[in-house]
């Protein structure tokens, strides 16, 4: 099977950017919550790259304030992965939201609340139900 030049890419700056980020949270007090990120999206040209982000904060108000942070801090990150990767060009790093664990979790409480409205109505045969 062959890895495309991106996917490879989009792999690596996905754990270096990781690594970094464990980093700014060491050295920030106001950096809250586990932070992943979830995807990176590097343009086949090299100059651009989204990084999705998942940050998992006790209130909203900590998740706004620690993305905050992180998008303040680009300019950092992208220095910091230039002295990692060793490339000519280190893309401009965007950082996006990730929603998929948000919408994960909303459709696993629909899923519960179907469940347990199955459990709690009698059983209807196949007939009953046509």
């Amino acid at each position: 099977m062959k890895v495309s030049r991106t996917s490879r890419l989009n792999g690596e700056y996905q754990k270096e950017i990781s690594v970094l980020l464990r980093r700014l949270q060491g050295s920030r007090s106001d950096f809250k919550g586990l932070v992943s990120v979830t995807e990176a999206d590097v343009a086949p040209d090299l100059k651009t790259a989204k990084i999705y982000i998942s940050i998992y904060a006790a209130t909203d108000e900590e998740k706004n304030r620690t993305f905050e942070i992180i998008k303040e801090s680009a300019g950092y990150i992208r220095h910091e992965l230039a002295q990692v990767m060793r490339m000519r060009t280190v893309p401009a790093l965007t950082f996006l939201w990730d929603g998929s664990m948000t919408y994960g979790a909303k459709m696993d409480e629909l899923f519960r609340k179907i469940h347990a409205e199955e459990k709690a109505s009698p059983a209807q045969t196949d007939e009953e139900r046509d």
